[in-house]
């Protein structure tokens, strides 16, 4: 059940503003008794919570009293100061990314081959879009059919923020793909791609007849390969993330003839 605690105030603190809420206005000395604070700490807790705006204090009055103010209001106080305080923390937490980021290098590229796959719709996807995540100078994505690894609604749109997130650090994109690729599209997913992308200057898309796998290439150093289903169910298998610089040699030279044949795309 939802205490004043999750909001932030202590276990006397929740006890005094309840306990006042009930006895009305009151002195410190009944207080601690209704609420069972100790009287030692009873000072310390009223100012607390007046410090916090939910409770006022009659100070003209010997002894002073205090009374809590109306619950709605008191709430609503203690969720914006949440608010604030979270928002604090979110700013603090993007500051010391960013200096990690600047502390922490990934190595070079090593020569030795090295891959690693997914398997499963949700794992296909995540690797994907962690590959993405990771250009730095150029993103090639060559489609014979749909990604079928998730909804492709769902699926369009992180790809197409992935994509967005590179154009904007100044990533080139290429897409290549089949011209039947949109038929089998909806008109929503198609919009989606053009609508967020065509507008950078680094992003360019045209369609081949002659492409017959699904890829994603990366920095020229990396390929994500999609897996089919090996009984041929209408779905992916997995994707294959494969660092090798021989045969990444070969699927850059290979896209470059097929890119200069293709035929550049038009709004749909």
């Amino acid at each position: 059940m939802a205490s004043l605690r999750d909001l932030g105030l202590s276990e006397y603190e929740a006890r005094a503003y309840r306990s006042l809420l009930e006895t009305g206005p009151t002195t410190a000395k009944e207080l601690s008794r209704a609420s069972d604070v100790p009287m030692g700490r009873i000072y310390d807790v009223l100012n607390s919570l007046v410090t916090y705006n939910l409770v006022r204090s009659q100070t003209a009055s010997r002894p002073k009293k205090y009374v809590a103010v109306e619950p709605e209001t008191a709430l609503d106080r203690l969720l914006e100061d949440k608010k604030r305080e979270l928002e604090e923390q979110s700013q603090q937490y993007e500051s010391i990314v960013d200096d990690l980021a600047e502390q922490l290098e990934s190595a070079e590229p090593v020569e030795e081959p090295f891959w690693t796959a997914a398997v499963g719709p949700e794992d296909s996807l995540d690797l994907l879009l962690e590959r993405l995540a990771a250009a730095d100078r150029r993103i090639v994505m060559v489609g014979s059919s749909p990604a079928r690894q998730v909804d492709i609604r769902a699926g369009t749109e992180r790809i197409v923020d992935e994509l967005e997130t590179a154009l904007e650090r100044g990533v080139d994109v290429s897409l290549l793909v089949r011209p039947d690729l949109f038929e089998n599209l909806p008109a929503s997913a198609n919009q989606e791609y053009y609508d967020r992308l065509a507008p950078y200057d680094n992003y360019t898309a045209r369609a081949s007849s002659d492409i017959t796998t699904t890829f994603e290439l990366i920095d020229d150093i990396e390929v994500c390969i999609e897996v089919p289903h090996p009984l041929g169910l209408e779905e992916t298998f997995g994707v294959i993330d494969l660092k090798d610089p021989d045969f990444t040699e070969d699927i850059s030279e290979a896209f470059v003839d097929h890119w200069e044949n293709a035929t550049p795309i038009r709004p749909p």
